[in-house]
């Protein structure tokens, strides 16, 4: 029996959905995170307030960082989830960029936006 190719349709369709759901969580996450750090949903006086303590500050700019860095992170996977998409509808999604076989149904539930099949993963760990 010839070594399957790519996935069927039905199963590209069962991934879509996952990918979507995913992308659903992942953007309001990302609305989050985005209304953390411009105080979208904040009603203080902190940004009025004439004093501010070094300590204060120093806090503020590490929350800053912290969320600037979760943003980035949340967006980089948002597109990554976007890229997954695309594969699908151009029907080469779950094709591992390294060994041209199919990424098993189990790591493409769990990492829907995978383009390296474990083995793949491996000895590209192992050159880094």
């Amino acid at each position: 029996m010839a070594e399957k190719k790519r996935y069927t349709d039905e199963e590209l369709m069962e991934f879509k959905d996952i990918i979507l759901q995913k992308m659903e969580i992942a953007r309001a996450d990302y609305d989050q995170i985005l209304a953390a750090l411009t105080h979208r949903d904040n009603n203080s006086v902190e940004d009025t307030s004439p004093t501010y303590k070094v300590m204060e500050e120093g806090y503020a700019t590490q929350s800053k960082e912290e969320l600037n860095t979760l943003a980035a992170r949340q967006k980089k996977f948002l597109e990554n989830l976007h890229y997954a998409l695309l594969r699908i509808e151009n029907k080469t999604y779950g094709i591992c960029r390294v060994t041209g076989k199919l990424i098993p149904k189990e790591r493409l539930r769990a990492v829907p936006h995978a383009t390296l099949s474990i083995e793949a993963k491996q000895m590209k760990n192992r050159k880094d």
